[in-house]
């Protein structure tokens, strides 16, 4: 299975409407605070429009990794509905089926999984085999916990192996990985609100400074060398913005 069948591509999130008006103001805000306290001109936002572009990357790579952590999650719950389905008496295929009734209780007709269980659904009635929808499911999601467990039930297909003890251990292994994420998270929020104070730091000590004690920084705006001088000081503050995101950005 494919893209091209309309099928999402976890690898690229799209901005709804509202996100879209949402974090541009945000980069547009960026922008005019960098200009301004590092440059004390509205020209330098016209240069500074790479920062915006950034930006938009960043929070589109940060969405599409939340997104991918939630189809995990719900991914968890699926097999958990397909487990006691199969127990009940249905065979896998059917049991995929009749896991779409609750996963929309759980997560409503738009949530992730229920889109790729009609997905699945479609295939199986196209005869496309129920391994390799999910084997499409974990390429396109990029997630280790589908891709393997892709892998292990074709191979469990083929050779009459034991389906209900592998969707068993694959929801031990995926809610083992989760509330591991979940301790990692609620141990690093603390350093996390730090990093978004340090964030803002440079910029509330200019503006202190500025406000507290007119002139003293207007010997680094409007010439040559103050212009240099902030651009390697922004520089700077981005390395070390990077630095401390990919400090507390853990995966497990």
């Amino acid at each position: 299975m494919s893209k091209n069948c309309g099928q999402p591509d976890y690898s690229e999130y799209h901005f709804q409407a509202k996100e879209k008006a949402l974090y541009a103001m945000e980069g547009i805000v960026l922008v005019l605070a960098i200009g301004y306290f590092f440059y004390q001109s509205w020209i330098a936002c016209l240069f500074l429009m790479p920062v915006f572009l950034l930006f938009i990357r960043e929070k589109r790579k940060e969405l599409s990794k939340r997104k991918k952590q939630e189809l995990s999650i719900q991914f968890k719950d699926l097999i958990l509905a397909v487990a006691a389905n199969q127990k009940a008496g249905y065979s896998i295929e059917n049991a995929f089926r009749e896991s779409y009734k609750d996963m929309e209780m759980l997560y409503g007709a738009d949530g992730i999984i229920c889109i790729e269980i009609r997905y699945i659904i479609t295939g199986l009635d196209n005869n496309v085999t129920l391994e390799k929808l999910i084997y499409s499911l974990g390429m396109r999601s990029s997630q280790p916990d589908i891709i393997q467990f892709a892998d292990v039930f074709s191979i469990a297909k083929r050779s009459s192996g034991n389906i209900t003890e592998i969707l068993q251990k694959t929801v031990a292994v995926i809610e083992q990985k989760t509330e591991t994420d979940k301790e990692i998270q609620l141990i690093i929020s603390a350093k996390k609100m730090e990093q978004k104070i340090m964030n803002m730091v440079p910029f509330l000590i200019i503006f202190y400074v500025s406000s507290t004690s007119r002139g003293f920084f207007d010997v680094l705006y409007h010439n040559m060398i103050g212009v240099i001088i902030m651009t390697v000081c922004l520089v700077f503050y981005a390395a070390a913005y990077l630095m401390s995101k990919r400090i507390v950005d853990i995966e497990v």
